[in-house]
């Protein structure tokens, strides 16, 4: 069989390895270059593998029957589309993300939505695109994806068995991992399913699995490693109080360090020792020696 890995960049991510850690700043920076750039330091500081952006053409990606509904924004009562344009980053600002990622050393990259997306993060040098969920059955966009000859990682929520196992038809099974996920912002516990991801690594036994959560606190995320999550995502913000869909969702700076702590320190190595702190309480407790 396989081995269960895929190339990011200069990290291997799959069984075996560290588990790879993406802060998802996605659109949480509400169209600010200074809150991107804020989020982009935080993440480092919590020592995160990569952060991820959101790519639209707004044009594009806004579903029609969207396109006019109008919406209570920071930048006042306007269309859907128009506050869709807002949240984009040009080239310039792309760019200038860019740059800092290479100074702090930490990876980028971004979900794509639409073709037009891919076409512009062509051109930046990043390690992967990911296709989100509400594009999982959009099947020209992930051939498209592909077509770069970068790795896929396909985000799993709101959608059916059935459109999973389409889904990677599609993009080919080789340079693919696969997020379990529910899309609701945030999500109940009730509804985490975390057990899909034991679920997908036995339905496709040569892909990386990993995990995109939505929930409010952190143990949930560090569970998923124990099911065999190689890669975990979660969005960051600098206030879960700030207008946006997704900040109640997300991590502050603060809580993503923990888990990122949480992940990296509490799983250890799997192997079986006596700990220095635990001597007192052997010799306060203990009665007999078992060899």
């Amino acid at each position: 069989m396989a081995e269960r890995v895929v190339s990011l960049g200069e990290r291997m991510v799959g069984d075996g390895r560290p588990v790879f850690i993406v802060a998802e700043i996605g659109i949480n920076h509400n169209g600010d270059l200074t809150i991107a750039k804020e989020l982009i330091e935080a993440a480092t500081a919590a020592k995160a593998d990569a952060v991820k952006f959101q790519k639209r053409t707004p044009e594009i990606a806004t579903p029609e029957a969207q396109k006019t509904q109008m919406r209570e924004t920071p930048w006042g009562y306007i269309p859907y589309l128009d506050y869709r344009r807002k949240v984009e980053f040009n080239y310039e600002q792309y760019a200038e993300i860019d740059r800092l990622c290479k100074e702090v050393g930490i990876t980028w990259f971004a979900s794509v939505w639409d073709k037009e997306s891919v076409d512009f993060m062509e051109g930046f040098n990043t390690p992967a695109y990911k296709i989100p969920s509400s594009a999982l059955t959009d099947h020209e966009l992930i051939r498209y994806a592909r077509s770069t000859g970068k790795p896929l990682i396909l985000g799993t929520g709101m959608s059916t068995m059935g459109q999973i196992r389409k889904g990677v038809a599609v993009a080919g099974k080789d340079n693919l991992l696969l997020l379990h996920g529910t899309s609701t912002y945030p999500c109940y516990p009730e509804e985490l399913n975390l057990r899909m991801i034991q679920t997908l690594r036995r339905e496709f036994p040569t892909v990386p699995i990993g995990y995109s959560g939505h929930e409010v606190d952190l143990a949930p995320s560090m569970v998923t490693v124990a099911f065999g999550a190689c890669i975990i995502e979660r969005h960051i913000t600098t206030d879960r109080a700030m207008w946006g869909a997704d900040q109640a969702a997300s991590l502050e700076p603060t809580g993503f360090e923990q888990l990122v702590k949480g992940i990296r320190v509490a799983l250890g190595d799997g192997v079986k020792k006596v700990y220095d702190s635990e001597q007192t309480a052997m010799k306060r407790q203990r009665r007999f020696d078992g060899g």
